[in-house]
């Protein structure tokens, strides 16, 4: 195997893991922000009103992009594992 191809396999599947994360730590992270600015307006300095919602939102993500998050997954291991006899050459 060439060093230009594992450099391109570990590109894909790094940029994979990124575009597959993206969501649901972008909905957690839009939250957050959000939570902490009502708790910094009103003075509100309980733990779990920053987590709950969080934990609730991400799981909903979770449940709308798992399909998405799951095609982009077996794209990718399709890929690999079709490709296995040109790759060991």
């Amino acid at each position: 195997m060439d060093v230009n191809v594992i450099l391109t396999l570990s590109k894909q599947a790094i940029m994979t893991a990124f575009w597959v994360s993206l969501p649901i730590l972008g909905v957690a992270l839009v939250v957050g922000v959000v939570i902490s600015v009502f708790q910094a307006a009103t003075s509100i300095s309980d733990s779990v009103l920053g987590f709950a919602p969080k934990v609730i939102v991400a799981g909903l993500a979770l449940l709308y992009m798992g399909p998405w998050m799951m095609n982009k997954l077996a794209g990718l291991m399709i890929y690999l594992i079709s490709n296995i006899p040109n790759l060991v050459r």
